[in-house]
């Protein structure tokens, strides 16, 4: 049996991949109290995301280069040069 989890990591990867999101805006669209599906928990678990904040800044989030190479590996046709990579 396939994990449940892994298609909506990708999904949420390829969100971020376009840029760094606040924290708030990650939690609010991918938090979930379903054991079953914790997209964020398994994500941030995994190094796939970093939570970074510059003084003054609300909290942002972003694909680290762990991600981007989980992403591209999973979905070659959509990765590379044609996802920008957000930088930590």
């Amino acid at each position: 049996m396939s994990d449940p989890v892994e298609p909506l990591i990708l999904d949420l990867l390829e969100w971020l991949s376009a840029g760094a999101r606040p924290y708030a805006e990650i939690l609010d669209a991918w938090r979930t109290s379903c054991p079953r599906l914790p997209v964020w928990e398994e994500a941030n678990a995994r190094g796939f995301v970093a939570r970074h904040r510059a003084p003054g800044e609300p909290a942002q989030v972003s694909i680290t280069p762990l991600g981007r190479a989980h992403l591209d590996a999973a979905r070659p046709a959509r990765g590379g040069s044609r996802l920008g990579t957000v930088a930590n």
